[in-house]
């Protein structure tokens, strides 16, 4: 088996002494790399050794774009979310207004509905607070997508 092995890579001879050469070099490192890795476990313990704190910020880099993923559907959803609840609210608010004049009763103004009130002021400052820490509060244009605003604020540019 190893002579038909040897047979399927023969080199040219020009490159033997190069073949070997990385062949050597290869083993020295996975040589040098056990013996490291042997070092730092008794050198280290098991939560301060550096090859192991190197392999989980590797893992945590291959993971970041994921969960800059999830958190945007996650933000997505919360926006739909507002978006149904603001319409929905406003729709009651405006059923309620028409049917207190089909009734007679004086139609409450929005100074006047302090829940409506409260809810447009919560609306405009959470609004007023994603544009401050992304620095678009000076042209005043509202953002196409406010979840690219919210996660940007938080996580960073993308």
């Amino acid at each position: 088996m190893r002579e038909k092995h040897e047979e399927e890579y023969q080199y040219h001879p020009a490159v033997d002494n190069l073949v070997s050469l990385f062949t050597k070099a290869h083993h020295d490192l996975s040589l040098l790399h056990f013996k490291l890795d042997k070092e730092f476990q008794q050198i280290y313990p098991d939560n301060a050794n550096p090859m192991k704190l190197v392999a989980r910020v590797k893992k945590i880099q291959d993971e970041l774009s994921s969960l800059k993923d999830q958190c945007r559907q996650l933000l997505a959803a919360k926006q739909d979310l507002i978006d149904k609840a603001s319409s929905i609210l406003v729709g009651n608010r405006s059923m309620v207004q028409r049917m207190q004049a089909s009734v007679g009763i004086p139609v409450t103004s929005d100074s006047e509905d302090a829940a409506f009130s409260s809810f447009n002021q919560v609306i405009e400052e959470w609004t007023t607070h994603i544009r401050s820490r992304k620095g678009d509060e000076a042209d005043g244009a509202v953002p196409e997508d406010i979840n690219d605003m919210l996660f940007s604020s938080i996580v960073g540019s993308t």
